[in-house]
């Protein structure tokens, strides 16, 4: 008999190289960009020193710390409709880790960013398990360039 993860697994697995689709827009604040510099200690002035920034930074005004803009890929993919019948038993997701990550262009503050997923491969662990890495690319509203590149790995346990 067919597990549910096995079921899904074939669906993940036709669907390698699609585009899953473009997730809502979240703006960046002052005040997010504090927290995170007060829950991680680094209060380097490029963060959050408004008047250092208009003196002595390249882009003039406060940035997003990069690890601020990776944790929001949770709730940035959130928005990102996936097919329910592929979710049809998960007891569980799990963040295994990432394969490559690269920021390429700093979020100033007060920008909106949104993530773009596309999925990239899936493997069946055992007959209760998958893991799939999914390609995020976090967009700036407004810029050429994204924000970050992500190689995204997550397990789904199913009952």
């Amino acid at each position: 008999m067919t597990t549910k993860a096995e079921a899904a697994y074939e669906l993940f697995k036709s669907a390698i190289g699609q585009d899953e689709g473009t997730g809502e827009w979240l703006e960046v604040s002052q005040d997010r960009i504090n927290a995170f510099a007060d829950v991680t200690e680094d209060h380097q002035f490029i963060h959050v020193d408004p008047e250092a920034c208009k003196e002595l930074s390249p882009w003039g005004v406060p940035i997003a710390h990069g690890f601020l803009t990776l944790s929001l890929l949770v709730k940035l993919s959130a928005s990102i409709p996936q097919p329910t019948e592929r979710l049809d038993g998960i007891v569980m997701g799990i963040n295994y880790g990432f394969d490559k990550v690269r920021f390429i262009n700093p979020v100033k503050v007060g920008k909106r960013i949104r993530a773009k997923s596309v999925l990239s491969s899936v493997d069946l662990k055992d007959p209760n398990t998958i893991q799939y890495t999914r390609t995020m690319t976090v967009e700036i509203d407004g810029e050429d360039k994204p924000a970050l590149v992500a190689e995204w790995i997550s397990r789904l346990v199913y009952g």
